[in-house]
């Protein structure tokens, strides 16, 4: 199982179902890791946006964002692109991104002389976010049905947390993570299913392909 598109053929490929592709023998599917990454990294973090963890503590996301949920999607991302999945390449290159901008926004940026502004430009970072997902989530649409409930959850939390940030309403960025979870289970199942499916060598987890 792959987070690849269907063919122009219009047929897809059976969930579950391996595939050998196209660089190589042996080149295992990269979307399990992606996916992983993004999930666990995005389970950490939705923690302390729904206030079941003190802020104080929000520092064990960095590391995790700089190198689980950035350099190591990255990677998969780079392995998307040699198997010539755009969809893959895009989400997860794009996603590992986001990770390091916001360590590097929340541990190294300085935004302290912005006061009550500094808000509102986390609040643009974020729409912009959404905006991205959006139209991947359109994308998604032709992959599977874990794959796309993982982007349409993902889209209702970046613009949650918009919200949250941009009026300050405390109640939408802990709804932003409350669907940030949401996102992260829903991704460790699509990685579970691609790691399960791959090494019974049959569907053992549905996706549901279109």
């Amino acid at each position: 199982m792959s987070i690849e598109p269907e063919s122009a053929a219009g047929s897809a490929r059976p969930a579950g179902a391996h595939t050998p592709v196209s660089t190589g023998a042996g080149f295992a599917d990269p979307a399990a890791l992606g996916l992983a990454a993004f999930a666990l990294t995005t389970f950490v973090l939705s923690f302390f946006n729904a206030g079941l963890i003190p802020r104080s503590a929000e520092g064990v996301v960095f590391g995790l964002a700089f190198f689980y949920g950035g350099l190591v999607q990255f990677a998969a991302g780079l392995w998307e692109f040699a198997k010539g999945n755009t969809f893959g390449a895009t989400a997860f290159c794009s996603y590992s991104g986001f990770w390091m901008a916001f360590a590097f926004l929340a541990r190294f940026t300085d935004l302290s002389g912005a006061g009550a502004d500094a808000e509102k430009g986390v609040g643009l970072f974020l729409l912009a976010w959404g905006i991205f997902t959006v139209y991947m989530t359109i994308a998604a649409w032709r992959t599977n049905m874990a794959v796309f409930a993982t982007f349409v959850v993902l889209t209702l939390t970046f613009f949650a947390l918009c919200l949250g940030a941009f009026t300050g309403a405390e109640a939408m960025t802990k709804l932003g993570g409350w669907l940030g979870i949401l996102t992260a289970l829903l991704a460790w199942y699509a990685s579970f299913a691609v790691v399960a499916n791959s090494t019974f060598r049959r569907t053992l987890l549905p996706v549901w392909p279109r």
